[in-house]
């Protein structure tokens, strides 16, 4: 399952969105919006800048510098335990009700 973003509110007043992973663990958090309006056009400019943004390495022996390796999503477990290429059964369904 892909992560969501969610609209909260903030100590001081307006509102905060929090973009949490797949599994509902805490990703980011963002810096105080004055409106629910603002805070939605914050996460589309989240999304905009995690779709085409450059990753620029600021850690103490980064110096700066744009990491242009491309990102690959984590392999799934060999075990099968991964929610992807699950097959379903083709055994008939029943609705209770």
């Amino acid at each position: 399952m892909a992560g969501h973003f969610e609209l909260v509110d903030a100590p001081d007043g307006g509102y905060r969105v929090r973009m949490l992973d797949g599994s509902g663990g805490l990703m980011a958090i963002s810096v105080t919006f004055p409106t629910k309006r603002a805070a939605v056009a914050g996460i589309a400019m989240a999304r905009e800048i995690a779709g085409t943004g450059l990753i620029r390495d600021c850690s103490m022996k980064g110096a700066g510098a744009v990491i242009r390796d491309k990102v690959r999503p984590l392999p799934l477990p060999k075990d099968g335990s991964g929610s992807r290429g699950r097959k379903v059964s083709k055994a008939p369904r029943t609705t209770v009700g």
